[in-house]
């Protein structure tokens, strides 16, 4: 079996210190989350994006200073806010990370990408260039009847709740249908951006949409089986989280709570049967 721990947009950001209790409860907050995320025993640990806020410099060390307190595989899939302070180049750089890329296992084939346009303070919404596209469709080919997992900040268009908003998704022009149809067998979509738990279903394929820590500190575990992929919420607890959460929205920048971030109870888990394999 292999095992994976997903977060959501974390948000880490930077903070006014002169305002009074502000510096201690992004700590806790942060702090909190990150450890209970870490502690979970997994193979990979994957953000889906926006992990921190405005993507500067400070933002970048101190969220993957709190990562690299233990020895876990990492992997940073680019969100919109993670690239609008410095250039692409630059924050991969910084952090170590690919910027699109694909890790065949027995179990599955999952691919990470890249669907954050670079410093567009205007345009939020989601892009792959042609050159992914093609080594996307690549990789949905090499993938053949094995679970196909595939990680992005942005949704596809019209897919999971908020997805059909004007930069809610991968821009609808760009027609990822026609890479997905081809794949043979089971396929799940998995993404953050719209700050708001969803589950979808959309031909022959699956959408899960992760809501922000921030509206809702937690992140999903997959477990990829012989029988089923079980995806599970985990929610992270803490008696102090909620005011800190309060202190924090008070004086954030480039973040608004969603009300609705944890839609309902059928948003958050998901068990996806796999076909028996014949015997020989």
């Amino acid at each position: 079996m292999m095992r994976l721990a997903l977060l959501g947009d974390l948000h880490y950001h930077e903070i006014d210190e002169s305002v009074p209790g502000l510096k201690e409860a992004r700590r806790a907050f942060y702090q909190t989350v990150l450890e209970q995320f870490l502690e979970q025993e997994a193979d990979l640990y994957i953000s889906l994006g926006d992990l921190t806020n405005f993507g500067t410099a400070s933002e970048l060390r101190e969220v993957y200073d709190l990562l690299r307190r233990q020895d876990k595989t990492f992997i940073h899939v680019l969100g919109n806010h993670d690239l609008y302070a410095q250039r692409r180049a630059e924050v991969l750089e910084m952090t170590g990370q690919e910027r699109y890329h694909a890790i065949d296992t027995d179990q599955a084939m999952l691919v990470f990408l890249d669907t954050a346009k670079e410093m567009d303070f205007k345009d939020w919404g989601g892009w792959l260039d042609p050159e992914q596209l093609g080594w996307l469709e690549e990789q949905v080919g090499l993938s053949g009847d094995k679970p196909l997992l595939v990680f992005g900040h942005h949704p596809v268009y019209n897919t999971t709740a908020g997805s059909e908003k004007d930069k809610g998704s991968i821009h609808p022009i760009i027609d990822m249908w026609s890479i997905l149809n081809q794949k043979q067998g089971i396929g799940i979509y998995f993404n953050g951006h719209t700050h708001m738990d969803s589950i979808a279903h959309r031909q022959d394929w699956s959408f899960v949409q992760l809501s922000a820590c921030l509206d809702q500190p937690g992140f999903r575990i997959v477990d990829i089986a012989e029988d089923a992929i079980r995806i599970t919420p985990v929610e992270v607890m803490d008696p102090a989280l909620p005011d800190h959460m309060a202190l924090l929205h008070q004086h954030m920048k480039h973040f608004s709570p969603n009300p609705d971030a944890r839609g309902m109870e059928d948003d958050r888990a998901l068990l996806v049967p796999l076909p028996i394999a014949p015997q020989i």
